[in-house]
């Protein structure tokens, strides 16, 4: 049976938020949408991952002018965001986590920076959290010195150090080519995600954005990164409400990452994970 919802013509852009028990942020997200709605043709998709807190339901009631995915289990991140990109049509397609806030014209920047760029597959602009502090939502490609460096910066960023924030401010000056930014908000073209197969679908979630970047670079196509575009994350809630399977999701990214792309480095990420009690297979058996 067609989906009502579906447009007749596909519209330029398709944004895709992919939801888990996220009622109350989601609602504001679209509310954000609906409020100041981008110029550009767009169309929202919203793929719910079999949430238990009426989430479909009430994207049903409240926001019908929305195309509503309701899987029957929860499937993860990637696979998700794939459904519905396989499911949809348009040049462009955005990214969106359910914890997010559009500022009005942030969209249509986003869409314009990534036009202006040809080179550029992918755009992600600037996140900051709820009190207006910037998020490291980009960076060099995920390995062990670069993972170190990436995480001492954050946890300086989030303990509100003002030299680290100082010398963030002069990296948030201008754009620039980083090799990822974050699937919290990430704008690609339709071509490029296509050309690389979508989003990994062994990341359940964690890592798929730093991932589906390096898929997009190693075609020689570039990742930019708009600083001056900024839109509002409350990050952090999944983990908050479900902080043992946040965790346990992302050391399994975690490992599957390494072995995908440093496979010399992944038995001592595996030996330092078991070391520290927190490899999924031993959080899993815990007699082990």
């Amino acid at each position: 049976m067609p989906d009502p919802t579906a447009p007749a013509v596909a519209p330029r852009l398709t944004i895709v938020i992919v939801s888990y028990n996220a009622r109350e942020d989601l609602d504001a997200c679209l509310e954000s949408l609906t409020a100041a709605p981008p110029h550009t043709p767009h169309q929202v998709v919203v793929v719910d991952n079999a949430s238990t807190d009426d989430s479909a339901a009430h994207v049903r009631r409240r926001w019908p002018q929305v195309r509503l995915m309701a899987l029957s289990q929860n499937v993860g991140f990637a696979r998700a965001n794939n459904q519905a990109i396989r499911d949809t049509a348009g040049e462009l397609v955005l990214l969106l986590n359910s914890d997010t806030v559009l500022p009005a014209g942030a969209v249509d920047e986003l869409v314009d920076a990534l036009s202006a760029t040809p080179a550029a597959a992918v755009a992600g602009p600037r996140l900051i959290d709820s009190e207006g502090f910037p998020e490291v939502s980009f960076g060099p490609m995920v390995g062990p010195l670069a993972e170190a460096g990436q995480k001492k910066r954050g946890r300086a960023i989030e303990a509100r150090d003002s030299a680290a924030l100082a010398a963030f401010a002069q990296q948030l000056s201008v754009r620039q080519f980083p090799d990822w930014v974050s699937g919290a908000c990430l704008l690609v073209r339709r071509a490029d995600a296509e050309a690389v197969g979508l989003l990994d679908e062994r990341y359940f979630m964690y890592l798929e954005d730093v991932d589906f970047c390096a898929a997009v670079r190693a075609r020689g196509r570039s990742i930019l990164f708009a600083p001056d575009i900024s839109v509002i994350h409350h990050r952090g809630r999944s983990r908050r409400t479900a902080r043992s399977a946040t965790d346990l999701a992302y050391r399994r990214s975690h490992l599957a990452f390494y072995g995908k792309h440093h496979p010399l480095w992944a038995p001592l990420l595996h030996l330092y994970l078991w070391l520290k009690q927190e490899h999924p297979a031993r959080r899993e058996s815990p007699g082990r």
